[in-house]
């Protein structure tokens, strides 16, 4: 144990290389540490004036490689790591082993960096090679130096992107650089670096090709290594890997580019870095051949293409000499794992680019969902953040009052009118700012957070509705016309309930994604959906009506009242879409009541806790901003007490949620996503239509009847299954 004070030599006991500082004393505590073990029973901890249960859980234990670092260093400095011959430059006196080593470290980065953004440290995966801790090392080495360099500012690049969204709390490690050189002195001209060696590779390849062929190949061409029939692969193999550097540093930096000015460019640059990705893949064939003239080890390691493990990689060495670098042990992603990783990430970056940036808020809130159904990670999630929100305005260009006007189709308001500054709206206009943001995070991040964000929504809805009220000062003294004031009151009241209703309703299903819900619990689940999505519809259908009115009123005239009366009991189709969603919802509430009337439970209630605690275990969060009004546990026991299968047949739901579907279909033609939505809406409510009039008509005469549930046809509305045991 190092000490900074004390008296006395190093005892001889417990001599070591490790080298001690000019007022370091080493001091034997073996005898200290037994004493305390003879002490101390199992589960209990030395507790010191300074020292609580909450430093106790940060503190090392000793001798453990996933704790203590000083246990697994090999190098104790990178100048030893370098002495030592760690990183050699070049790698190999053999210019064939020197090519295939190059691959080897381009290849076990990429593992690195995969690893990295799935939530390891920067310090114990990219930056474990030494060549990227000292910029200066591959100078004398063209090749390892400008992917070395394209490598820090793809990190830099990425870093700052998480950073400006601000996700990275998800992963704590993401952001911190350690201390480490990310801003090597000229990074900035990566690409022009890069640009030169491809050309130089490229040349070489022509070259090859040329030999073949039998034509003439210029003198001052140097291959990259001395055996000629492997010329083109290693060329290949190259030329593929330093093309996708360059295209994903390419299209980190153009996304971020303002207004969405860079998507239909970084496009482009997806699909050449998945050509390239392709061709990476490969070339694993050639490289993992016997034939290329390269000694394979006894066990193969799984982070490069080739198998050979890369030269230059110590994971421990920065747990020594960076002070924040965790000393868990990780484990590096396989490079199979590593290139199947970046293919989900070009293919959702690809989703974000193609994002329309005309859509209105409702169409931007069902992207961003149905973008989360792939479960992107974090660096494409942060990208979709950095776009939607840029200055405080949605895609860099609509101010938020924009938004909410376009939203809540407010009736038409001067330009700069004082109303955009109040108060309120301004707090409105950060609410959805901070929804955009909450809805790309992880489902984990995004159900705990929405939960408490639904109580702001309440807060503002009074807020708004106690400043219309009033006769004089607040919005309406803004207006000089008193019914322009009610209307946008009207609209932005309706608007905002409807909005908090839709926070919900997110936030209940993704419990199903979130595996939160057992099946004892899906019957309140379920009402509490129907409850909500009641609702939901039921703003919808006033704020839709609202609007319907005052376009009816400009222009019309008294021979058309007719008409226009026959057509004002027309139901919108977004409503008649929740209709649908709300029929399914209560057609599984009450199938569950009902079977747990005749105890036909689909699990065993569960012993530690009564169903009432449960209710409030689930829905807490929504009860305390009353969500919706007068909803307790009590309502829900009073709606499905008395619930039976003989009466099921006279309340099939799934009937009327099968038959609006159909007729939904021809008013989403042109929307795929709502399309999909409703055949699986279509299929659910088909199948337990069925289900239900089976359990009706035998539940009671067949006891072999079991009944389970089943998300094949919908992520969070279940599909009953009757079958016999």
């Amino acid at each position: 144990m190092d000490s900074a004070t004390g008296d006395g030599g190093v005892p001889s006991s417990i001599a070591s290389p490790i080298p001690s500082g000019e007022n370091s004393v080493w001091a034997d505590v073996t005898h200290l540490l037994k004493s305390a073990c003879e002490d101390l029973r199992e589960g209990e901890l030395i507790h010191g004036e300074n020292f609580d249960l909450f430093a106790a859980m940060s503190t090392l234990e000793i001798m453990d490689p996933k704790m203590d670092s000083g246990i697994v260093t090999k190098y104790y400095s990178i100048d030893e790591a370098i002495e030592n011959g760690a990183a050699p430059v070049p790698l190999s006196f053999d210019r064939t082993v020197d090519i295939q080593c190059v691959i080897d470290v381009m290849d076990h980065l990429l593992a690195c960096e995969a690893t990295w953004h799935k939530g390891q440290s920067l310090a114990q995966t990219v930056f474990s090679c030494i060549y990227l801790l000292r910029p200066d090392l591959t100078s004398s080495h063209p090749l390892l130096h400008s992917y070395c360099r394209v490598i820090r500012a793809t990190c830099k690049a990425a870093i700052s992107t998480v950073s400006n969204a601000r996700t990275h709390e998800e992963e704590d490690y993401f952001i911190l650089s350690h201390g480490l050189p990310l801003h090597g002195d000229g990074d900035d001209k990566c690409l022009s670096i890069l640009n030169a060696v491809e050309e130089t590779v490229s040349r070489q390849l022509r070259a090859c090709k040329s030999h073949s062929l039998k034509k003439r190949v210029p003198e001052d061409i140097e291959p990259l290594q001395t055996i000629p029939e492997l010329e083109e692969g290693y060329c290949k193999a190259v030329l593929c890997r330093l093309r996708f550097r360059k295209h994903f540093y390419h299209l980190l930096t153009t996304m971020r580019r303002p207004q969405g000015r860079g998507l239909e460019l970084a496009k482009k640059h997806v699909s050449s870095c998945l050509s390239e990705l392709e061709l990476m893949q490969k070339s694993a064939a050639f490289l993992r051949c016997e034939e290329n003239g390269i000694t394979k080890e006894d066990t193969p390691i799984e982070t490069t293409a080739s198998g050979c493990h890369p030269i230059g990689f110590d994971a421990t060495l920065n747990s020594r000499i960076c002070t924040s670098t965790p000393p868990r042990s990780i484990k590096t992603l396989s490079w199979v794992k590593a290139t199947q990783y970046f293919k989900k990430l070009l293919e959702d970056l690809d989703i974000v680019c193609s994002n329309s940036l005309d859509q209105s808020l409702d169409e931007v809130l069902r992207f961003v969902v149905q973008f989360q159904k792939a479960q992107p990670d974090l660096v494409a999630r942060s990208h979709l953040q950095v776009l939607l929100v840029e200055d405080g305005k949605l895609y860099g260009r609509d101010s938020m009052f924009q938004v909410i006007s376009r939203a809540a189709a407010l009736p038409q308001i001067p330009p700069n009118h004082e109303i955009q500054k109040h108060e309120y709206i301004v707090q409105l206009g950060q609410l959805i700012i901070n929804l955009l943001k909450i809805l790309c995070t992880n489902a984990a991040w995004q159900r705990r957070k929405l939960g408490k964000v639904l109580q702001d929504w309440r807060v503002i809805y009074m807020q708004l509705e106690m400043a219309f009220q009033k006769d004089i000062g607040q919005i309406a003294g803004i207006f000089t016309d008193q019914n322009l004031c009610k209307k946008v009151a009207d609209h932005i009241l309706m608007w905002v309930e409807e909005q908090t209703y839709w926070i919900a309703f997110r936030f209940l299903v993704l419990g199903f994604e979130l595996e939160l819900y057992s099946p004892a619990e899906y019957c309140m689940v379920y009402w509490y959906m129907y409850v909500v999505l009641i609702a939901q519809a039921e703003k919808a259908h006033l704020r839709m009506s609202a609007i319907h009115d005052t376009a009816k009123r400009k222009g019309k005239k008294k021979r058309d009242s007719l008409k226009d009366a026959v057509k004002d009991h027309q139901i919108h189709p977004a409503v008649l879409f929740l209709q649908c969603k709300i029929c399914i919802a209560e057609g599984l509430a009450v199938m569950i009541a009902a079977l747990r009337t005749e105890h036909m439970n689909l699990q065993i209630q569960s012993p530690f806790n009564r169903e009432q605690e449960r209710f409030m275990q689930h829905f807490d969060l929504l009860q305390k901003a009353s969500i919706p009004d007068r909803v307790s546990y009590v309502s829900f026991k009073e709606c499905t007490a008395y619930a039976n299968i003989s009466t099921l047949p006279m309340y099939n739901y799934f009937k009327d949620a099968q038959k609006l579907a159909k007729e939904l279909k021809g008013n989403f033609s042109n929307d795929s996503d709502r399309m999909s939505e409703l055949r699986k809406l279509e299929q659910v409510a088909e199948h337990n239509s069925v289900a239900l009039n089976l359990i009706s008509r035998l539940g009671n005469l067949d006891s072999s009847l079991k009944v389970s549930l089943e998300f094949n046809h919908h992520p969070y509305f279940a599909t009953v299954v009757v079958k016999r045991s």
